[in-house]
């Protein structure tokens, strides 16, 4: 039977990939990959040859209709991102809807995304948290922000690391400088870290140390007190 798998990726260690990801990437007939050079690398590591085809945020729109005539004449796609599960701050919700519409099996693997492991060592509270992924870089950044202002749950960003002292100021301003803040970089990669501390520690960090890698921003509830470490 035709399906749509939706398979993550390891965000880093490539040893995170689990053994039924690996059979569903070789066993489908095609692989859709955000970044076919990056996915190439995933491919090669564990010998899996299957066909593999570029969706990305560009051209997802277009390729839409022509998916999914090939998933309903039995073709069987495994979709990838980069790095985590598709879907998650990641191309891949347009697809999975356009399937659900047309009564397509869709099934999801557990597995890999940043946030999960950031929001667990951020020692916040995780059984009730908020997931923001990427704020809007320019228009309706500031009133997503206002938002939020009122929420009294751990909140979860993504940001890249060209912007996290400029993300760090402006939660400082909408949340206050001694809002709990945790910090984590390059997940499960070498040189992962993370730093804990108010938001003025945290932004004090960073203009010592220039940010780099891929960051997740752990916005602690109010009223939570702890001074800065890092691991």
């Amino acid at each position: 039977m035709s399906k749509l798998w939706i398979v993550p990726t390891p965000v880093g260690n490539l040893e995170d990939m689990s053994f039924r990801a690996i059979r569903i990437m070789k066993e489908a007939d095609l692989i859709l990959a955000e970044d076919t050079r990056v996915t190439a690398k995933l491919l090669s590591h564990y010998g899996i040859e299957t066909r593999m085809q570029s969706n990305h945020t560009h051209n997802e729109h277009r390729n839409l209709d022509q998916l999914i005539e090939r998933l309903q004449d039995g073709t069987s796609i495994a979709l990838v991102s980069d790095a985590g599960t598709p879907g998650i701050s990641d191309p891949g919700f347009l697809l999975v809807r356009e399937c659900v519409k047309h009564g397509i099996q869709v099934e999801c693997l557990p597995g890999a995304t940043a946030f999960v492991p950031a929001l667990v060592v951020s020692g916040f509270p995780c059984d009730r948290f908020v997931f923001e992924g990427f704020l809007p870089q320019k228009k309706g950044r500031q009133k997503r922000l206002a938002a939020l202002s009122t929420e009294t749950r751990s909140i979860v960003f993504y940001e890249s690391p060209y912007r996290v002292v400029k993300a760090l100021n402006e939660f400082r301003e909408v949340f206050g400088g001694n809002r709990l803040v945790s910090v984590s970089r390059e997940i499960s990669k070498k040189f992962e870290s993370t730093i804990r501390g108010t938001i003025i520690e945290a932004i004090a960090h960073f203009e010592k140390h220039e940010p780099k890698g891929e960051f997740v921003i752990v916005l602690g509830p109010e009223k939570e007190e702890e001074t800065v470490n890092s691991e």
